[in-house]
């Protein structure tokens, strides 16, 4: 077995912590090479983007559970946030984890009757939310400012510099939750569900519960970053909840790899940033995106980080 992987008394294998060191490492040494506050700006979109997709991971990746309408969430998290803030006159630092702490109890009381529902069922059930909430940030402008958004009170920080060693604090930290979840006898349980939910069920393990624990958290990874980017930005839209913002938060996530909290990482990562590259191509950018994600996706099936993963184990046991 690999010295990196700390068995467990029952044969269980923890997942390797050099992975979480390297990121923060990365993420430690990022300003080193970011020469302007433009960068800046991607670097921390890409985080926000990240902590979103760790969630979301355990969610789609960990539990089988699909959400078309995970958007939603980020909107609940940014715009009651917002609201708190600049309508109640709240302390940003008091409204931020009051609307992420309600969007996760919105995700238990819905994900009760949802997480019933099997395959195409819950993925209509979730998009139906996303939708719901995309409307409601929409009409109700008396509020949320309708579809032309609403300005968001600052953190007390302000500046691209402080800003991103906030959400690369948060991005570690929402990894090494993540990691230590799937580690977990919960995550043992949630990954049996994946497997076969009877099967799962015929050993005692509780289904329903299970995954309503994964929607709550990935409900709430949502909402952080959400509540992050409205105060961050200043500013925002009705586009946070938008079904469009849905599909691509899923995209990330098979892209880099379902069941890897790295996958999902990187994931955002590469579809945060590669946009920012193509645009030289002007009219031509969306059909290289396009292009990029198809062949990943044909020769790399179980998406990129585990891919790359298998590749380099091969190799490792391959004689010299």
């Amino acid at each position: 077995m690999d010295s990196s992987v700390a068995a467990r008394p029952n044969g269980y294998s923890k997942t390797p912590r050099k992975p979480l060191l390297a990121l923060a490492a990365i993420v430690a040494a990022m300003p080193l090479v970011l020469p302007n506050n433009y960068t800046y700006e991607v670097a921390i979109l890409v985080g926000l983007n990240a902590i979103v997709c760790v969630g979301l991971n355990l969610l789609i990746g960990y539990a089988g559970q699909i959400s078309l309408g995970h958007a939603g969430f980020v909107g609940l998290g940014a715009y009651g946030s917002a609201i708190l803030a600049a309508r109640y006159g709240w302390p940003p630092l008091v409204s931020l984890p009051v609307a992420v702490a309600a969007a996760g109890l919105i995700a238990w009381a819905i994900g009760r009757p949802l997480l019933r529902l099997q395959s195409h069922a819950l993925a209509m059930a979730t998009l139906g939310f996303g939708v719901i909430v995309s409307i409601v940030l929409s009409t109700e402008d008396r509020v949320t400012g309708g579809p032309d958004g609403m300005a968001v009170p600052p953190l007390l920080v302000q500046g691209e510099r402080a800003w991103y060693w906030i959400v690369a604090i948060t991005l570690v930290g929402a990894v090494w939750l993540a990691q230590n979840l799937i580690d977990s006898p919960r995550g043992r349980a949630l990954r049996a569900l994946h497997g076969s939910e009877v099967a799962a069920g015929a050993l005692g393990i509780d289904a329903g519960a299970h995954k309503l624990s994964a929607f709550v958290i990935s409900a709430l990874f949502a909402a952080a970053a959400g509540a992050l980017s409205a105060h961050y930005a200043g500013f925002i839209t009705p586009g946070k909840a938008s079904f469009l913002h849905s599909i691509e938060l899923v995209t990330m996530v098979v892209f880099g790899g379902m069941a890897s909290i790295f996958g999902a990482v990187v994931g955002a990562a590469v579809l945060t940033t590669l946009p920012q590259l193509l645009t030289v191509f002007k009219e031509y950018e969306m059909v290289l995106l396009g292009a990029v994600m198809m062949l990943t996706m044909i020769f790399m099936p179980r998406g990129l980080v585990p891919t790359l993963e298998r590749a380099l184990a091969a190799a490792r046991r391959r004689p010299e």
